[in-house]
């Protein structure tokens, strides 16, 4: 008995850490040293990496483009820590114990106060341009949508200022290069409920439970950083309730540089495996939440499904009647995930595990500031409706649906498989 208590004892033990298992991966690692600011996962800039496009099938053209994008670069919602982060580091410094790189990191943290400027969640002079800048590619890769045929253009936003700017930008851009382009613009509450869901309160709280064992599957190093700001790192800690704490509010002055364009990245103070870890824990909690997770997709998806059937109603309209060449959607990271989630784009809305997120989904790739969805919508002359998904402008695929001819799908089959999805 006492034996079998000893195996029931270990196998308990080896299967409620999955997390600890874990091992670094090289891939991840060899793109967070290449960027360290990439670490900020969904407060890392927008990355374009040169694309090319599948060649449509003969006879097939452009005519519309359906289109949701998470809002620009914004500030971040630390302005408490950045403050307790300055005033620890201000002592120091009178107190004599900073070090030289102490005083970077000071000037840092004064640069991120000095640009929050007491606004959360506001959208950053790169934040505007990354849409601008998303725009002038959507025109130039598919001119043909907004030159021919229809102009009209129907715009909506998320009420954050964050969306409307951003959508601001982008149209105001589009406008600049199509003059003849018609817009309508709307936002408000009724629009909101579909164009920013979220996960539920349940799935919240009870995602707590794995997030925690990813926590505790870390081994913080504290005395590092303490050692790298304080000449001596005994004496600061009298001002230091916490060391891990306090890691993590110098980690997020960090964390909102890069929508500030401060370079080098803060990150850099900081031993990597540090910052391997909070990218991974910020990877995770935004895809076991806001995702297709195997622990709660089934929960958060059908907070999504307003959006798809939004998606869909417009499609259909505009295949039937030719009102407009766009529809442009402006809101958050939670509704982008909840969205590529429920229609299974490969790759971001993959169905996992935690611990295979953890494993695969590298965020900074995944959910950074702008990120979108773009389908774009092709048509032959005996009215066939194809349809290509694009992910941050790269083409995508759809898991468990053939297409027709590589990224390019029957609309009808799209919407078939996509509405049969019991959520």
């Amino acid at each position: 008995m006492k034996r079998l208590i000893t195996i029931l004892f270990l196998a308990a033990a080896l299967c409620g850490t999955a997390f600890s298992q874990h091992r670094e991966n090289p891939e991840f690692a060899r793109l967070l040293r290449e960027d360290l600011s990439r670490a900020g996962v969904s407060t890392h800039s927008y990355e374009f990496d040169p694309v090319s496009d599948t060649k449509a099938p003969r006879g097939f053209k452009p005519f519309y483009i359906s289109h949701y994008g998470r809002h620009g670069s914004r500030s971040d919602w630390w302005a408490e820590a950045y403050a307790e982060v300055r005033d620890i580091l201000e002592k120091a410094k009178v107190e004599g114990n900073l070090t030289a790189e102490g005083e970077e990191f000071l000037g840092e943290t004064l640069t991120v106060i000095a640009n929050h400027n007491g606004m959360n969640g506001r959208l950053t002079p790169k934040g505007a341009r990354e849409h601008e800048q998303i725009a002038r590619r959507m025109f130039k890769r598919y001119r043909r949508v907004f030159t021919r045929g229809n102009h009209r253009i129907r715009s909506i936003s998320s009420v954050a200022p964050r969306c409307i700017i951003s959508m601001t930008g982008f149209t105001s851009r589009l406008s600049k290069l199509c003059p003849k382009l018609d817009f309508y613009w709307d936002s408000g509450e009724t629009l909101q409920k579909y164009i920013s869901s979220d996960a539920t309160p349940w799935a919240w709280k009870e995602s707590e439970k794995e997030l925690k064992e990813l926590r505790d599957s870390f081994n913080p190093d504290t005395t590092t950083i303490l050692s790298t700001l304080f000449k001596d790192p005994e004496a600061a800690r009298k001002d230091i309730q916490s060391p891990r704490d306090f890691q993590e509010r110098l980690l997020h002055v960090a964390r909102t540089a890069d929508a500030f364009e401060m370079t080098p990245s803060p990150f850099r103070h900081f031993p990597f495996e540090v910052v391997y870890d909070f990218c991974t824990y910020y990877s995770v909690e935004m895809y076991l939440r806001q995702n297709n997770s195997a622990e709660y997709g089934d929960n958060r998806m059908p907070e999504g499904k307003p959006l798809v059937m939004d998606i869909i109603g417009k499609a259909d309209e505009v295949i039937q009647k030719g009102t407009y060449a766009a529809d442009l959607r402006f809101g958050h990271d939670y509704g982008l995930m909840g969205l590529v989630g429920y229609l299974g784009i490969e790759g971001v809305g993959d169905r996992l595990t935690a611990t295979e997120a953890r494993d695969v989904w590298f965020g900074p790739q995944r959910i950074p500031f702008a990120s979108n969805l773009q389908m774009i919508f092709y048509r032959n002359s005996k009215g066939e409706v194809l349809v290509k998904f694009l992910y941050n402008e790269k083409e995508a695929y759809l898991s468990g649906l053939g297409s027709y001819s590589g990224p390019y799908y029957r609309w009808e089959d799209v919407k078939a498989h996509t509405l049969a999805k019991n959520y």
